[in-house]
């Protein structure tokens, strides 16, 4: 019975660690990694690959939704943009990506509360979405909760140091708090 157990588990260790999901992950570990240093020279190619990476539900299906959502946001549809993404998300659950263009949909369309909602799923989904990290920011400072929002936007510094205009974010946020600068 031992035996079976241990030939059991290593089929199963064997098929988890060797999925598409766990490459993706580590693949996003060193891009990360590399995203954090704040001298990084490449990091607006890292961030590309990280946003690629993010991208690819691992479904062709599911990455069309993904991108009919994101062309029908380009366009300002943003009824369009939701349905689609919706869609997404009742059909991938776990793809932190189609929660975070859903979110940036409610958010274009006004909508706060709905992309509030979709930002805390994409977080616990991906913790580390710079994306989702930053729009919650946006959006606390616009409900007038700065201390919030700077704590959110130091989230981002720590992932990502490099975003442009973090700085003066942070700053500004800092100084209308009463806080220390940078």
């Amino acid at each position: 019975m031992r035996y079976l157990n241990s030939i059991f588990a290593a089929f199963v260790a064997l098929v988890l660690f060797s999925t598409p999901l766990v490459a993706q992950i580590k693949a996003l570990d060193g891009l990360f990694e590399e995203l954090a240093d704040p001298g990084f020279k490449g990091w607006e190619e890292v961030e590309q690959k990280i946003w690629s990476e993010w991208s690819h539900s691992g479904s062709p299906a599911m990455d069309l939704l993904l991108e009919r959502g994101r062309a029908a946001m380009e366009n300002g549809d943003w009824e369009a943009a939701i349905e689609h993404l919706t869609a997404l998300t009742d059909h991938a659950p776990d793809f932190a990506e189609g929660w975070n263009a859903r979110a940036t949909a409610y958010y274009q369309a006004g909508q706060y509360g709905p992309s509030l909602s979709d930002i805390r799923r994409t977080l616990a989904l991906e913790p580390r979405h710079f994306g989702a990290i930053s729009g919650l920011a946006m959006i606390l400072e616009e409900l007038g909760q700065p201390e919030a929002a700077l704590k959110a936007y130091r989230e981002v510094l720590a992932i990502h140091p490099n975003q442009p205009n973090l700085k003066e974010k942070i700053e500004r946020l800092d100084k209308e708090v009463g806080g220390t600068a940078l």
